[in-house]
């Protein structure tokens, strides 16, 4: 197995509300909207959308958490809800439905409408809120 090398970041809130930006960017530059049914014409960048998103939260919650894994090369949710749970309940909840609407709906499904797209950058905003105040 290769070694990994992690960029150290100085200000994780900064990066990670930067992550929302690019996914707006996306969205709004390559989505291909229809005003009319306000539904993505793209799904590929509906997806980019989703990952960019999810990479910021977890970036975030990496900063906060410091999550590894013991039995895997990179942690995967189970180990995110398993640190957070025992810091914050209501953060728990916004990850659990974040995971849900980002990482699956947007980053797998591609849902292109963008009322989805709007509550997986509202989660993601809120879960950076959430753990700025921990940091």
């Amino acid at each position: 197995m290769r070694d990994f090398i992690f960029e150290v970041v100085t200000n994780p809130v900064d990066e990670a509300r930067r992550y929302v930006t690019n996914a707006k960017d996306l969205l709004e530059k390559n989505g291909q909207l229809d005003y009319e049914t306000q539904i993505y014409g793209d799904r590929k960048y509906v997806r980019m959308a989703g990952n960019t998103l999810w990479n910021g939260v977890l970036l975030i919650l990496d900063a906060v958490f410091h999550i590894k894994s013991k039995d895997r090369p990179h942690p995967d949710i189970v180990d995110y809800k398993d640190a957070i749970t025992k810091r914050d309940g209501k953060l728990l909840k916004l990850v659990i439905v974040a995971y849900e609407t980002i990482h699956i709906a947007m980053g797998y499904d591609g849902n292109p409408g963008k009322e989805v797209s709007a509550q997986g950058i509202r989660l993601t905003n809120e879960i950076i809120d959430r753990c700025a105040a921990m940091l």
